[in-house]
Protein backbone atom coordinates (compact mmCIF):
# COMPACT_ATOMS: atom_id res chain seq x y z
CA UNK A 1 0.00 0.00 0.00
CA UNK A 2 1.50 3.21 -0.77
CA UNK A 3 -0.50 6.98 -0.36
CA UNK A 4 -3.31 5.36 1.56
CA UNK A 5 -5.40 3.94 -1.32
CA UNK A 6 -5.51 0.01 -0.87
CA UNK A 7 -6.51 -2.55 -4.25
CA UNK A 8 -8.32 -5.66 -3.35
CA UNK A 9 -9.78 -8.30 -5.92
CA UNK A 10 -13.37 -8.58 -5.65
CA UNK A 11 -13.58 -10.83 -9.03
CA UNK A 12 -11.83 -13.67 -10.40
CA UNK A 13 -12.43 -15.34 -14.14
CA UNK A 14 -10.50 -17.72 -15.27
CA UNK A 15 -10.18 -19.96 -18.68
CA UNK A 16 -7.37 -22.69 -18.75
CA UNK A 17 -6.81 -25.89 -19.58
CA UNK A 18 -8.48 -28.83 -17.90
CA UNK A 19 -10.36 -25.63 -16.14
CA UNK A 20 -12.30 -23.58 -18.05
CA UNK A 21 -14.36 -21.59 -15.19
CA UNK A 22 -12.67 -20.51 -12.23
CA UNK A 23 -14.39 -23.42 -9.62
CA UNK A 24 -13.19 -25.97 -12.57
CA UNK A 25 -9.62 -24.26 -12.51
CA UNK A 26 -9.18 -24.43 -8.49
CA UNK A 27 -10.31 -28.26 -8.46
CA UNK A 28 -8.46 -28.79 -10.91
CA UNK A 29 -5.11 -27.65 -9.07
CA UNK A 30 -6.38 -29.10 -5.94
CA UNK A 31 -6.39 -32.35 -7.20
CA UNK A 32 -3.40 -31.76 -9.52
CA UNK A 33 -4.42 -33.56 -12.46
CA UNK A 34 -2.66 -32.22 -15.74
CA UNK A 35 -3.88 -30.95 -18.72
CA UNK A 36 -1.14 -31.99 -21.35
CA UNK A 37 -1.66 -33.99 -24.21
CA UNK A 38 -0.57 -34.25 -27.87
CA UNK A 39 -1.89 -31.58 -29.95
CA UNK A 40 -4.99 -31.05 -31.94
CA UNK A 41 -4.80 -27.90 -33.23
CA UNK A 42 -2.65 -29.36 -36.18
CA UNK A 43 -0.53 -32.09 -37.22
CA UNK A 44 2.45 -31.05 -35.07
CA UNK A 45 4.15 -34.66 -36.63
CA UNK A 46 7.27 -32.66 -37.56
CA UNK A 47 8.29 -30.91 -34.31
CA UNK A 48 10.74 -31.77 -31.87
CA UNK A 49 7.68 -31.04 -28.94
CA UNK A 50 4.59 -32.20 -30.14
CA UNK A 51 2.74 -31.55 -26.71
CA UNK A 52 0.61 -28.29 -25.27
CA UNK A 53 -2.38 -27.32 -22.75
CA UNK A 54 -5.02 -26.67 -24.70
CA UNK A 55 -8.22 -25.20 -23.84
CA UNK A 56 -11.30 -27.23 -24.16
CA UNK A 57 -13.40 -24.07 -25.47
CA UNK A 58 -16.65 -22.77 -27.13
CA UNK A 59 -16.63 -19.61 -27.27
CA UNK A 60 -20.33 -19.52 -28.85
CA UNK A 61 -21.41 -21.48 -25.89
CA UNK A 62 -19.60 -19.22 -23.04
CA UNK A 63 -21.77 -16.43 -24.64
CA UNK A 64 -20.08 -14.43 -27.22
CA UNK A 65 -22.23 -13.73 -30.01
CA UNK A 66 -21.32 -14.67 -33.87
CA UNK A 67 -20.40 -11.36 -34.78
CA UNK A 68 -17.38 -11.48 -31.65
CA UNK A 69 -16.08 -14.56 -32.83
CA UNK A 70 -16.12 -13.44 -36.25
CA UNK A 71 -13.78 -10.41 -35.46
CA UNK A 72 -11.93 -11.55 -32.77
CA UNK A 73 -8.55 -13.81 -32.02
CA UNK A 74 -8.80 -16.71 -29.64
CA UNK A 75 -6.96 -14.79 -27.47
CA UNK A 76 -9.14 -11.81 -27.24
CA UNK A 77 -11.98 -14.80 -27.02
CA UNK A 78 -10.46 -15.93 -23.71
CA UNK A 79 -10.31 -12.63 -22.51
CA UNK A 80 -13.62 -11.75 -22.99
CA UNK A 81 -14.99 -14.42 -21.43
CA UNK A 82 -12.64 -14.52 -18.56
CA UNK A 83 -13.63 -10.96 -17.83
CA UNK A 84 -16.96 -11.54 -17.99
CA UNK A 85 -17.12 -14.05 -15.18
CA UNK A 86 -14.92 -12.07 -13.26
CA UNK A 87 -17.04 -8.91 -13.49
CA UNK A 88 -20.12 -11.37 -12.59
CA UNK A 89 -18.46 -12.80 -9.87
CA UNK A 90 -17.29 -8.70 -8.39
CA UNK A 91 -21.59 -8.02 -8.21
CA UNK A 92 -20.75 -4.55 -9.88
CA UNK A 93 -23.73 -3.30 -11.96
CA UNK A 94 -21.55 -2.26 -15.33
CA UNK A 95 -24.87 -2.35 -17.41
CA UNK A 96 -27.02 0.51 -15.61
CA UNK A 97 -24.14 2.18 -14.34
CA UNK A 98 -25.13 2.20 -10.81
CA UNK A 99 -21.98 2.80 -7.94
CA UNK A 100 -19.26 3.01 -11.16
CA UNK A 101 -18.36 5.99 -12.33
CA UNK A 102 -17.25 4.64 -16.15
CA UNK A 103 -14.73 7.69 -15.99
CA UNK A 104 -12.99 5.80 -13.21
CA UNK A 105 -13.10 2.11 -14.91
CA UNK A 106 -9.97 1.09 -16.33
CA UNK A 107 -8.59 -1.57 -18.68
CA UNK A 108 -5.07 -3.47 -17.87
CA UNK A 109 -4.36 -6.40 -20.23
CA UNK A 110 -1.17 -8.53 -20.70
CA UNK A 111 -0.14 -10.55 -23.91
CA UNK A 112 2.99 -12.01 -24.81
CA UNK A 113 2.21 -12.70 -28.36
CA UNK A 114 -1.28 -11.27 -28.88
CA UNK A 115 -3.06 -12.76 -32.12
CA UNK A 116 -0.91 -15.57 -33.02
CA UNK A 117 -3.05 -17.85 -34.27
CA UNK A 118 -5.20 -15.42 -36.30
CA UNK A 119 -2.11 -14.33 -37.74
CA UNK A 120 -0.79 -17.16 -39.03
CA UNK A 121 -3.70 -18.41 -40.65
CA UNK A 122 -4.50 -14.66 -42.63
CA UNK A 123 -0.71 -14.87 -43.67
CA UNK A 124 -1.43 -18.33 -45.42
CA UNK A 125 -5.15 -16.82 -47.20
CA UNK A 126 -2.79 -13.81 -48.26
CA UNK A 127 0.18 -15.57 -49.88
CA UNK A 128 -1.89 -18.28 -51.34
CA UNK A 129 -1.39 -20.99 -48.71
CA UNK A 130 2.21 -19.40 -47.91
CA UNK A 131 3.79 -19.57 -51.61
CA UNK A 132 3.11 -16.02 -53.27
CA UNK A 133 2.04 -13.08 -52.13
CA UNK A 134 -1.80 -12.35 -53.40
CA UNK A 135 -2.42 -8.63 -54.82
CA UNK A 136 -6.11 -8.85 -54.56
CA UNK A 137 -6.43 -7.57 -51.02
CA UNK A 138 -10.39 -8.83 -50.78
CA UNK A 139 -8.35 -12.59 -50.04
CA UNK A 140 -7.55 -11.13 -46.26
CA UNK A 141 -9.74 -10.38 -43.88
CA UNK A 142 -11.44 -7.17 -43.02
CA UNK A 143 -10.46 -7.85 -39.77
CA UNK A 144 -7.19 -8.26 -40.20
CA UNK A 145 -5.83 -4.82 -38.54
CA UNK A 146 -6.97 -6.10 -35.58
CA UNK A 147 -5.16 -9.69 -35.60
CA UNK A 148 -1.86 -7.58 -36.14
CA UNK A 149 -2.26 -5.17 -32.83
CA UNK A 150 -2.25 -6.45 -29.45
CA UNK A 151 -4.00 -3.97 -28.41
CA UNK A 152 -7.51 -5.17 -29.80
CA UNK A 153 -8.08 -7.52 -26.57
CA UNK A 154 -7.95 -4.31 -24.54
CA UNK A 155 -9.91 -2.70 -26.85
CA UNK A 156 -12.41 -5.01 -27.01
CA UNK A 157 -13.03 -5.13 -22.96
CA UNK A 158 -13.23 -0.91 -22.79
CA UNK A 159 -16.08 -0.80 -25.21
CA UNK A 160 -17.64 -4.37 -23.84
CA UNK A 161 -17.68 -2.58 -20.03
CA UNK A 162 -17.82 1.25 -21.37
CA UNK A 163 -14.41 1.71 -19.05
CA UNK A 164 -13.48 5.40 -20.06
CA UNK A 165 -10.84 5.60 -17.86
CA UNK A 166 -6.85 4.81 -18.76
CA UNK A 167 -6.48 1.23 -20.97
CA UNK A 168 -3.19 -0.31 -21.42
CA UNK A 169 -1.38 -3.39 -22.99
CA UNK A 170 1.29 -4.88 -21.40
CA UNK A 171 3.55 -6.93 -23.58
CA UNK A 172 6.65 -7.79 -21.29
CA UNK A 173 7.04 -11.63 -22.02
CA UNK A 174 6.23 -13.94 -19.58
CA UNK A 175 5.48 -11.81 -17.20
CA UNK A 176 3.16 -9.88 -18.85
CA UNK A 177 0.34 -10.74 -16.70
CA UNK A 178 1.86 -10.43 -13.34
CA UNK A 179 2.94 -6.47 -14.99
CA UNK A 180 -0.96 -5.82 -16.03
CA UNK A 181 -1.70 -6.87 -12.74
CA UNK A 182 0.27 -5.16 -11.03
CA UNK A 183 -0.13 -1.58 -13.58
CA UNK A 184 -4.10 -1.82 -11.74
CA UNK A 185 -2.47 -1.58 -8.71
CA UNK A 186 -0.58 1.34 -9.68
CA UNK A 187 -3.21 3.11 -11.23
CA UNK A 188 -5.17 2.76 -7.65
CA UNK A 189 -2.78 3.79 -5.45
CA UNK A 190 -2.28 7.02 -7.87
CA UNK A 191 -6.01 7.59 -7.88
CA UNK A 192 -6.45 7.38 -11.96
CA UNK A 193 -8.99 4.81 -11.14
CA UNK A 194 -11.69 2.95 -9.04
CA UNK A 195 -12.00 -0.32 -10.71
CA UNK A 196 -9.61 -1.88 -13.12
CA UNK A 197 -10.61 -5.12 -15.05
CA UNK A 198 -6.80 -6.44 -14.87
CA UNK A 199 -5.39 -9.50 -16.45
CA UNK A 200 -4.09 -11.70 -18.95
CA UNK A 201 -4.60 -14.06 -22.34
CA UNK A 202 -2.36 -15.66 -24.94
CA UNK A 203 -3.81 -18.63 -27.50
CA UNK A 204 0.04 -19.32 -28.45
CA UNK A 205 -0.43 -22.96 -29.46
CA UNK A 206 0.46 -22.60 -33.60
CA UNK A 207 3.32 -24.06 -36.03
CA UNK A 208 5.32 -20.78 -35.79
CA UNK A 209 5.31 -20.32 -31.90
CA UNK A 210 5.84 -24.47 -31.67
CA UNK A 211 9.02 -23.91 -34.16
CA UNK A 212 9.80 -20.89 -31.86
CA UNK A 213 10.60 -22.33 -29.19
CA UNK A 214 11.50 -25.70 -30.62
CA UNK A 215 14.55 -23.81 -32.35
CA UNK A 216 16.10 -23.34 -29.11
CA UNK A 217 15.29 -26.45 -27.22
CA UNK A 218 12.98 -24.74 -24.45
CA UNK A 219 10.39 -26.95 -24.29
CA UNK A 220 9.99 -30.71 -23.24
CA UNK A 221 10.36 -33.42 -25.91
CA UNK A 222 8.70 -36.25 -23.55
CA UNK A 223 6.03 -36.48 -26.14
CA UNK A 224 5.09 -40.22 -25.00
CA UNK A 225 4.31 -39.23 -21.84
CA UNK A 226 2.29 -36.20 -22.38
CA UNK A 227 0.87 -36.22 -18.92
CA UNK A 228 3.99 -36.00 -17.11
CA UNK A 229 6.17 -33.63 -19.45
CA UNK A 230 5.37 -30.41 -17.38
CA UNK A 231 8.03 -31.18 -14.16
CA UNK A 232 9.26 -28.40 -12.86
CA UNK A 233 11.93 -28.80 -10.33
CA UNK A 234 12.22 -32.37 -11.23
CA UNK A 235 15.86 -33.45 -12.16
CA UNK A 236 14.69 -34.59 -15.25
CA UNK A 237 12.75 -32.10 -16.65
CA UNK A 238 13.69 -31.31 -19.96
CA UNK A 239 11.83 -28.26 -20.86
CA UNK A 240 8.36 -26.29 -20.36
CA UNK A 241 4.93 -27.14 -22.08
CA UNK A 242 3.45 -24.58 -23.76
CA UNK A 243 -0.13 -23.97 -23.05
CA UNK A 244 -2.84 -21.14 -23.65
CA UNK A 245 -5.53 -19.20 -21.52
CA UNK A 246 -6.39 -16.51 -19.65
CA UNK A 247 -7.01 -15.05 -16.24
CA UNK A 248 -9.12 -11.75 -15.93
CA UNK A 249 -9.48 -10.31 -11.86
CA UNK A 250 -11.55 -7.00 -10.62
CA UNK A 251 -8.99 -5.14 -8.48
CA UNK A 252 -11.09 -2.23 -7.07
CA UNK A 253 -10.00 0.51 -4.38
CA UNK A 254 -10.85 -1.15 -0.91
CA UNK A 255 -13.13 1.58 0.15
CA UNK A 256 -14.87 1.91 -3.05
CA UNK A 257 -15.23 -2.12 -2.12
CA UNK A 258 -16.62 -2.07 1.03
CA UNK A 259 -19.44 0.67 0.41
CA UNK A 260 -21.19 -1.72 -1.63
CA UNK A 261 -20.50 -4.71 0.05
CA UNK A 262 -18.19 -6.93 -1.70
CA UNK A 263 -16.75 -9.86 -1.21
CA UNK A 264 -12.61 -9.62 -0.90
CA UNK A 265 -10.44 -12.33 -2.35
CA UNK A 266 -6.88 -10.64 -1.10
CA UNK A 267 -5.28 -7.39 -1.17
CA UNK A 268 -3.00 -6.49 -3.85
CA UNK A 269 -0.35 -5.40 -1.69
CA UNK A 270 3.30 -4.69 -3.71
CA UNK A 271 4.62 -5.04 -7.29
CA UNK A 272 7.95 -4.71 -8.63
CA UNK A 273 9.91 -5.52 -12.25
CA UNK A 274 13.13 -5.81 -12.58
CA UNK A 275 15.17 -6.80 -15.84
CA UNK A 276 18.60 -8.68 -15.78
CA UNK A 277 20.07 -6.54 -18.77
CA UNK A 278 21.76 -10.12 -19.57
CA UNK A 279 20.94 -11.74 -22.15
CA UNK A 280 17.53 -12.58 -24.66
CA UNK A 281 16.90 -15.90 -23.18
CA UNK A 282 19.60 -16.75 -20.44
CA UNK A 283 19.27 -15.78 -16.47
CA UNK A 284 22.19 -14.83 -13.83
CA UNK A 285 22.44 -18.18 -11.80
CA UNK A 286 22.32 -15.97 -8.71
CA UNK A 287 18.47 -14.86 -9.15
CA UNK A 288 19.93 -10.91 -7.50
CA UNK A 289 17.10 -9.35 -10.20
CA UNK A 290 14.35 -11.33 -9.29
CA UNK A 291 15.33 -11.07 -5.30
CA UNK A 292 15.34 -7.62 -5.76
CA UNK A 293 11.35 -7.41 -6.93
CA UNK A 294 10.83 -9.85 -4.12
CA UNK A 295 12.04 -7.34 -1.44
CA UNK A 296 10.67 -4.28 -3.15
CA UNK A 297 7.49 -5.94 -2.65
CA UNK A 298 7.81 -6.43 0.84
CA UNK A 299 8.65 -3.16 1.28
CA UNK A 300 5.59 -1.94 -0.47
CA UNK A 301 3.13 -4.12 2.04
CA UNK A 302 5.75 -3.31 4.87
CA UNK A 303 6.39 -7.20 5.86
CA UNK A 304 9.08 -9.16 7.01
CA UNK A 305 10.20 -12.01 4.58
CA UNK A 306 9.11 -14.26 7.44
CA UNK A 307 5.69 -13.66 6.85
CA UNK A 308 5.24 -15.41 3.21
CA UNK A 309 3.59 -18.24 3.49
CA UNK A 310 3.69 -19.54 0.10
CA UNK A 311 5.42 -19.01 -3.12
CA UNK A 312 3.83 -19.13 -6.51
CA UNK A 313 6.91 -20.30 -8.35
CA UNK A 314 7.21 -19.33 -12.32
CA UNK A 315 8.80 -22.87 -12.30
CA UNK A 316 8.27 -23.09 -15.78
CA UNK A 317 10.49 -26.42 -16.04
CA UNK A 318 13.67 -25.63 -17.51
CA UNK A 319 16.81 -26.52 -16.00
CA UNK A 320 17.94 -22.82 -15.34
CA UNK A 321 14.85 -20.68 -14.80
CA UNK A 322 14.16 -23.55 -11.41
CA UNK A 323 18.20 -23.09 -10.49
CA UNK A 324 17.26 -19.11 -10.88
CA UNK A 325 14.36 -18.89 -9.00
CA UNK A 326 15.24 -21.20 -6.00
CA UNK A 327 18.44 -18.88 -5.75
CA UNK A 328 16.15 -16.02 -5.80
CA UNK A 329 13.98 -16.76 -3.03
CA UNK A 330 16.68 -18.25 -1.02
CA UNK A 331 18.28 -14.81 -1.46
CA UNK A 332 15.27 -12.64 0.02
CA UNK A 333 13.69 -14.74 2.24
CA UNK A 334 16.54 -16.20 3.73
CA UNK A 335 16.37 -19.73 6.17
CA UNK A 336 12.40 -18.65 6.14
CA UNK A 337 12.35 -20.23 2.12
CA UNK A 338 13.13 -23.71 3.49
CA UNK A 339 10.01 -23.56 5.88
CA UNK A 340 7.55 -21.97 2.98
CA UNK A 341 5.58 -24.05 0.87
CA UNK A 342 6.64 -23.29 -3.10
CA UNK A 343 4.82 -24.55 -6.05
CA UNK A 344 4.29 -24.08 -9.90
CA UNK A 345 0.85 -24.72 -11.17
CA UNK A 346 2.26 -24.92 -14.93
CA UNK A 347 2.64 -28.86 -13.83
CA UNK A 348 -0.92 -28.66 -14.56
CA UNK A 349 -1.89 -26.13 -16.83
CA UNK A 350 1.56 -25.51 -18.81
CA UNK A 351 3.17 -22.54 -19.75
CA UNK A 352 0.52 -19.96 -21.40
CA UNK A 353 3.72 -17.42 -22.34
CA UNK A 354 1.85 -14.00 -21.45
CA UNK A 355 -1.37 -15.08 -19.88
CA UNK A 356 0.36 -17.45 -16.87
CA UNK A 357 1.32 -15.00 -14.77
CA UNK A 358 -2.44 -13.72 -14.43
CA UNK A 359 -3.87 -17.19 -13.97
CA UNK A 360 -1.22 -17.98 -11.03
CA UNK A 361 -2.16 -14.35 -9.68
CA UNK A 362 -5.66 -15.79 -10.00
CA UNK A 363 -4.37 -19.33 -7.99
CA UNK A 364 -2.52 -17.20 -5.16
CA UNK A 365 -5.96 -15.24 -4.59
CA UNK A 366 -7.68 -18.22 -4.13
CA UNK A 367 -5.01 -19.72 -1.91
CA UNK A 368 -5.90 -16.86 0.47
CA UNK A 369 -9.49 -17.14 0.24
CA UNK A 370 -9.08 -21.18 1.05
CA UNK A 371 -6.26 -21.71 3.28
CA UNK A 372 -4.82 -24.08 0.70
CA UNK A 373 -1.48 -23.84 -1.98
CA UNK A 374 -1.89 -25.92 -5.06
CA UNK A 375 1.19 -28.74 -5.40
CA UNK A 376 3.73 -29.75 -8.09
CA UNK A 377 2.43 -31.89 -10.55
CA UNK A 378 5.13 -34.97 -11.76
CA UNK A 379 7.71 -34.14 -8.99
CA UNK A 380 9.11 -37.29 -8.73
CA UNK A 381 13.02 -37.07 -8.16
CA UNK A 382 13.96 -33.33 -6.78
CA UNK A 383 17.06 -31.77 -8.59
CA UNK A 384 19.83 -31.57 -5.95
CA UNK A 385 19.97 -27.93 -6.94
CA UNK A 386 16.47 -27.12 -6.30
CA UNK A 387 16.14 -27.83 -2.47
CA UNK A 388 13.02 -26.01 -1.13
CA UNK A 389 9.28 -27.14 -0.46
CA UNK A 390 8.09 -27.45 -3.72
CA UNK A 391 4.63 -29.60 -2.60
CA UNK A 392 5.00 -32.22 -5.09
CA UNK A 393 1.99 -34.47 -6.21
CA UNK A 394 -0.47 -33.23 -3.58
CA UNK A 395 -2.07 -30.35 -2.30
CA UNK A 396 -2.14 -28.90 0.87
CA UNK A 397 -4.18 -27.45 3.57
CA UNK A 398 -2.12 -24.54 4.44
CA UNK A 399 -3.40 -20.95 6.36
CA UNK A 400 -2.25 -18.47 3.73
CA UNK A 401 -2.55 -14.58 4.63
CA UNK A 402 0.48 -13.90 2.23
CA UNK A 403 1.30 -15.23 -1.11
CA UNK A 404 3.92 -14.11 -2.99
CA UNK A 405 3.18 -14.97 -7.02
CA UNK A 406 7.10 -14.53 -8.75
CA UNK A 407 7.59 -14.61 -12.83
CA UNK A 408 10.59 -14.47 -15.24
CA UNK A 409 10.73 -13.69 -18.61
CA UNK A 410 12.57 -13.64 -21.85
CA UNK A 411 14.57 -10.41 -22.17
CA UNK A 412 15.70 -10.74 -18.77
CA UNK A 413 12.05 -9.59 -17.08
CA UNK A 414 11.79 -10.35 -13.15
CA UNK A 415 8.41 -9.39 -11.66
CA UNK A 416 7.43 -10.21 -8.01
CA UNK A 417 3.82 -9.48 -6.77
CA UNK A 418 2.30 -10.09 -3.35
CA UNK A 419 -1.38 -10.71 -2.25
CA UNK A 420 -2.51 -10.85 1.34
CA UNK A 421 -5.73 -11.72 3.19
CA UNK A 422 -6.90 -7.73 4.15
CA UNK A 423 -8.16 -9.46 7.31
CA UNK A 424 -5.37 -11.20 8.32
CA UNK A 425 -4.99 -9.91 11.69
CA UNK A 426 -7.88 -10.62 13.13
CA UNK A 427 -7.92 -14.28 11.90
Amino acid sequence: MIGGRRAVVTGIGVVAPGGPTRDAFWQMLLDGRTATRRISFFDASGFRSQIAAEVDFDPRARGLTPQEVARTDRFVQFAMVAADEAVADSGLDLDSGTGVDHDRLSISLGSAVGATMRLEDEYVRVTDGGRNWVVDPAYGSRFLSQALVPSSGAAELAVRYRAHGPASVMSTGCTSGIDAIGYALQLIEDGDADVVIAGASDAPISPISVACFDAIRATSARNDSPESASRPFDATRDGFVMGEGGAVMVVEEYEHARARGAHVYAEVAGFANRCNAFHMTGLRPDGVEMSAAIDEVLRQGRLDPDAVDYVNAHGSGTKQNDRHETAAVKRSLGQHAYETPMSSIKSMVGHSLGAIGSIEVAACALAVEHDAVPPTANLENRDPECDLDYVPKTARDHRTDVALSVGSGFGGFQSAILLVDPERGSR
